[in-house]
């Protein structure tokens, strides 16, 4: 099974990709919080400290993450089941003026 995960801004600086597939085992259940534990251990330090909040350790709320251009929030959250072929972004906050 493979997920394609699309980095943005300060992800993609520390990713060095704009996107990745990874690849996961067939009979595994794979949510949105499996590929960010997943890209934590893969990018380390850098990574685990843009995704997570360093006291609760909860994926911070700046954070949006998309399954195939629709709201993970919409959906069930960080426990959003992927299947096969999905892509999952993950949008940092948008500054404007």
């Amino acid at each position: 099974m493979q997920v394609s995960v699309r980095f943005f801004t300060s992800l993609r600086e520390i990713t060095g990709k704009r996107e990745e597939t990874l690849k996961f085992r067939n009979d595994e259940k794979i949510t949105v919080d499996t590929v960010l534990g997943k890209l934590a251990k893969k990018y380390g330090k850098s990574f685990t400290n843009y995704v997570y909040d360093s006291r609760s350790r909860e994926v911070r709320g700046f954070l949006q993450f998309l399954v195939n251009g629709r709201s993970a929030s919409t959906l069930d959250g960080l426990n959003t089941q992927l299947v096969d072929g999905d892509v999952l972004a993950i949008i940092p906050p948008v500054g404007g003026g």
